[in-house]
């Protein structure tokens, strides 16, 4: 039997739109993404949403409704001023904190994961390496809930974005930072060679390599049993000559 070609036209459409019926029936046809993070299949935590799933275009709104994180604590964990908190979206760290990429470390979507993870208790990869600000871990280390693994993780991949947070001022995509350059207790090595005093004349100074630039520089002493005060007065002396 031959079929003309109306007759293949309308069975063609039945066939279209019937299918396209089924899968929205059936869940599997979805016309935008979906915000919803994937949960964990299996183990202690099945069903519960899994932080390795936040994905870049997730607010702060988003995340506290998913993870119960309040939105002032999520932005003071990763320095946000902006006047719109809940609607910063977390893909903007990476611009904010794109400095921090020329020594090999960054804060950007990794980095909201972990902490949310961390925050909840939850299971998370930490094969890689991730890093957080310092504000931050204080925060995950308020809770009381860190394992000494990931205590001493947290330890080798803190980043101290203190003094960018108090003078920078985020709206949308724009970030503005003040020019001070006075040494102060939780200023790191980086900020000092980024203000002009190379890695080589602090060591030259400080009597030792520095082998983590990101390290602040009184708890370096400290660890080191070194007088901050001492090598504050030199570092800033040398500061200040290059005016």
């Amino acid at each position: 039997m031959k079929l003309n070609s109306k007759i293949i036209g309308i069975i063609l459409l039945l066939l279209l739109f019937g299918g396209i019926g089924i899968a929205k029936a059936t869940n599997y046809w979805k016309t935008e993404s979906s915000k919803v993070p994937a949960t964990y299949k299996d183990g202690e935590f099945a069903g519960e949403y899994n932080p390795a799933d936040i994905r870049g275009s997730y607010t702060f709104t988003d995340i506290n409704k998913f993870f119960k994180i309040p939105i002032d604590e999520l932005a003071q964990a990763f320095g946000i001023n902006t006047s719109d908190k809940a609607s910063f979206k977390i893909n903007q760290l990476e611009t904010i904190y794109q400095y921090l990429k020329d020594n090999g470390t960054e804060i950007g979507v990794s980095s909201v994961r972990l902490f949310v993870a961390l925050y909840n208790g939850l299971p998370y990869d930490m094969s890689e390496d991730i890093y957080l600000p310092q504000s931050a871990v204080e925060i995950l280390k308020s809770k009381g809930n860190l394992t000494e693994e990931q205590i001493k993780y947290l330890e080798n991949h803190t980043v101290n974005i203190q003094n960018q947070s108090e003078n920078v001022k985020t709206e949308g995509n724009i970030t503005q930072s003040s020019t001070d350059r006075t040494i102060k207790g939780n200023t790191t090595f980086k900020e000092i060679i980024d203000w002009g005093i190379s890695k080589e004349k602090i060591e030259a100074i400080l009597g030792r390599k520095i082998q983590n630039t990101t390290s602040i520089i009184k708890d370096y002493c400290l660890e080191n049993n070194i007088d901050f005060e001492t090598i504050k007065n030199e570092l800033q002396n040398k500061l200040n000559g290059l005016k």
